[in-house]
Formats: structure tokens, C-alpha cells, sequence
């Protein structure tokens, strides 16, 4: 996957992204004395929340850019893939916001985070279901399958049905407190291509450099009809899974 990370656009055309995370810390048992990995940190928004609320915090994510800019607000982070958790029986909860979808071994990805967890420990997350950002996603196809290339080899994502992924967590013996799938229409705070710029890069990975900016601009002109509002605002169509679920053994 052909994916970077800049951490200043990040926080400036994504802040959505953890802005909308801070729904999952009402799902969270109580804080005290306890420990939590922030599974996809990213630059760290949503993990300076958790410390906040009295938790003790470690931050992985595979970009050493975002990991960086998360450790200068003071957090413990560092950079590990999460297809291959380092740790053993070592959390109390495992939190992941807007990252799983980035992940496309899940069954590592879970067997991760069941040996990470203490026994009794729950992990919660929000990822994209199927059918997110579909509209997106026909659109980069489309261009590149007129440019005479394969598109599927360079979708950066996994977006599991809620039957997909509760097969999955089951499979490993999470024991599943709440799950549910759900739309949400997000209205991005700028232009799309500030947001096909950050999000859609792994799709423009066959071309030229110097193709690159008109893939975008192609991208964003096709979007225009299913996600550009009467207003002039941007409403991409997001779908999302989130889920409680316990290691009890």
C-alpha cells in the first residue's frame, strides 16, 4: 500500500476523523488505574482524550511521521504494524478508531489484539463497513481501468459487513457486547481533493507523478454529482462499524 502521512494536513483536512472517534469513549469501563492501546494513534487527537480521562496510554501506528507528532503532545507512542501486535496479556483495553479498515490481514490483526489483552480486557473500535465511501471508490476504478490498469490491487482497504467481522471476532473467542453497522454521511470540512489527497493516495500508485494531481481533479469532477451537496458542500458517503466486544479467558 502506497500510503504517507503528514501530520499538519492530517490535523487540518481530517480533524472528522477523531473528532467523530470521541463517541467510542462512552463506551469505555471506567478509567482507573488502567491500561489502554490506542491501536492507530495517528498524531495522536484522540489518544490525548484518553489520557485526559485518567487512562495509562500507549499509541501504536505504522507511520513514523503521525507517531512522532503524537509524541511530541506527550504520549507514549511508538511505531509497530499492527499486523504484528509485540505484546503479551499487557492491556486492560485496546481502542481503534478509523484504522482497521486500513488493515487488510484481519485475522492477524485480531490475533494481536487477544494476546495484548489481559484476561477480562475489552476491545472497542469504529472502522468503515461495507459500502463505505463507495462512491469514491467507483469513481478511482473507473479512471484506472480506462487507463488500462487492474484497480483492486491498489484499493488501500477493508470494509467488512457486520456479519463478516463478527465471524471473525467470534472465530477468535471475543465474546461480543454490542456490534452495529450504520451510515454516516460525513460532511468534509473543505474540498474533496484536499481529502482525496490525504485518503486516496494508494490508488494513484501506477501513475507518474506528474499524472498524479490530474488523477485527483479527474476524481473529484466525477464526485460532483453523488457527493456535492445544493450547498456546495462536500458529503462523502461514509458507513461505519463499531463494536464492544471481551477476551474472558
Amino acid at each position: 500500500m502506497n500510503q504517507s502521512w503528514d501530520p499538519k494536513l492530517y490535523s487540518r483536512d481530517a480533524a472528522f476523523v477523531p473528532s467523530y472517534g470521541v463517541d467510542l469513549l462512552s463506551m469505555l469501563d471506567p478509567a482507573e488505574g488502567r491500561s489502554i492501546l490506542d491501536l492507530g494513534c495517528g498524531e495522536g487527537t484522540l489518544t490525548e482524550k484518553l489520557l485526559s480521562l485518567g487512562w495509562t496510554v500507549t499509541g501504536i501506528d505504522s507511520s513514523e511521521e503521525q507517531v512522532r507528532a503524537a509524541v511530541t503532545r506527550g504520549i507514549s507512542a511508538k511505531v509497530m504494524d499492527a499486523e504484528n501486535l509485540q505484546f503479551d496479556e499487557t492491556f486492560d483495553c485496546v481502542i481503534s478508531n478509523a484504522a482497521l479498515h486500513w488493515m487488510k490481514k484481519p485475522e492477524k490483526v485480531l490475533d494481536g489484539v487477544w494476546k495484548a489483552l489481559k484476561v477480562g480486557g475489552t476491545f472497542i473500535g469504529e472502522m468503515g463497513a461495507y459500502g463505505n465511501v463507495e462512491s469514491v471508490v467507483q469513481a478511482a476504478n473507473n479512471i484506472l481501468v480506462e487507463r488500462g490498469f487492474e484497480p483492486d490491487q491498489f484499493n488501500p482497504w477493508y470494509f467488512p459487513s457486520l456479519d463478516e467481522y463478527s465471524e471473525l471476532l467470534l472465530a477468535r473467542g471475543f465474546i461480543i457486547s454490542s456490534i452495529q453497522a450504520f451510515n454516516r454521511p460525513t460532511e468534509l470540512p473543505g474540498d474533496i481533493l484536499d481529502w482525496l489527497t490525504i485518503f486516496a493516495q494508494s490508488f494513484a500508485t501506477p501513475l507518474r507523478n506528474s499524472e498524479k494531481k490530474d488523477f485527483y481533479c479527474e476524481m473529484r469532477e466525477r464526485l460532483k454529482k453523488p457527493l456535492l451537496s445544493d450547498e456546495e458542500k462536500w458529503i462523502v458517503d461514509y458507513v461505519r462499524l463499531r463494536f464492544k466486544v471481551a477476551r474472558l479467558v
